[in-house]
């Protein structure tokens, strides 16, 4: 069932979670790195490991590779924290907010406007980097996902999803209770911190 009104913008809260390559291909870039890695026909482990560890690259291919490898029965062999990603179901529809370990951030208003945010600041980092701290709290004190990632969170709950390495972690529940858990309300506050600078920030420019 589509998320939002626009299939353009359920295109872009697709492609927030990394988990179906497909979706890239449009994109028109399979001859120029790392896509040209990505959308091999038999892809190379050395050059997907070298994607995963490439400083200068942004995150999202990272996550791409890393779920390549672990479909070559080559997961990491860490707990690398790739993304964050904060779901709150709505009356009126759904709010995403999606941070990234390269800094940059989406948000997805339920109305289906958004801020692409790539150009990053000292505040936005520190941001970002806040959030970050908070979920690794978690991830250290959950295990992961191993079905398919779920719907939408219904209306009300609240859903804390953490792109950990090659596979998906996340906890759920009503919002008001999330908030003010002790180890998932510390996410709940720096995710609505950071959402609050993108859409303050977007306004001024």
């Amino acid at each position: 069932m589509p998320t939002y009104t626009d299939p353009a913008t359920d295109h872009i809260y697709e492609l927030l979670f990394c988990d179906d390559i497909q979706l890239y291909r449009g994109a028109g870039v399979a001859k120029e790195y790392p896509w040209d890695s990505l959308f091999a026909s038999e892809p190379n482990i050395a050059d997907l490991e070298r994607i995963v560890n490439d400083p200068d690259l942004e995150t999202r291919p990272k996550i791409l590779a890393a779920n390549l490898l672990r479909s070559l029965n080559k997961p990491l062999d860490n707990k690398r924290l790739f993304g964050v990603i904060v779901e709150v179901g709505m009356d009126e529809g759904l709010d995403v907010l999606a941070a990234y370990e390269d800094g940059t951030a989406r948000y997805i208003n339920y109305t289906g406007s958004m801020v692409i945010w790539e150009s990053k600041t000292e505040e936005s980092n520190q941001l970002v980097g806040h959030l970050f701290v908070a979920a690794r709290e978690v991830v250290e004190q959950i295990g992961p996902w191993d079905g398919k990632r779920l719907a939408r969170p219904v209306t009300g709950n609240i859903r804390l999803t953490f792109l950990v390495g090659d596979e998906l972690y996340f906890g759920e529940g009503p919002f008001a209770a999330l908030a003010q858990d002790p180890i998932g309300g510390p996410v709940v506050a720096a995710a609505t911190r950071l959402m609050q600078f993108l859409v303050t920030t977007a306004g001024q420019r």
